[in-house]
């Protein structure tokens, strides 16, 4: 069988209409992701893109929007205590899970709600 995908590009995180300045500051200023100007093309969309790594974080503006209780994406970090510290001090919101296969973890929710995970490697 022949494999066509060879990893992942971007993910999508929904938000409310005028919400750009908080994804820079949740996403931007807490996260440390760096702002990359969206295409011209897409601009008047709204909403706002960020480097995670090698992928990208794009968050994207919906009219009908209703946060993501369930589905999230895991975002790997280094130094997940301090980032659980620095979280906690900006008032959101730490739920903390059991380590899985090597990995300690913990949940919160972005100024929109939605559900993020935070995962380090033991």
């Amino acid at each position: 069988m022949t494999t066509f995908l060879t990893g992942i590009d971007h993910i999508q995180i929904a938000a409310p209409a005028g919400s750009e300045e908080a994804a820079r500051q949740f996403y931007g200023e807490l996260l440390g992701m760096e702002e990359i100007p969206k295409p011209e093309n897409l601009q008047a969309r709204g909403g706002c893109w960020f480097h995670c790594g090698s992928q990208e974080v794009h968050i994207g503006i919906q009219n009908d929007f209703t946060p993501a209780k369930k589905a999230h994406p895991g975002f790997t970090v280094n130094a997940l205590e301090q980032l659980k510290l620095r979280l906690e001090k900006a008032n959101y919101t730490i739920s903390n899970e059991p380590p899985i296969d090597g990995r300690s973890r913990f949940f919160t929710h972005d100024p929109f709600g939605n559900r993020v995970e935070f995962l380090e490697f033991e």
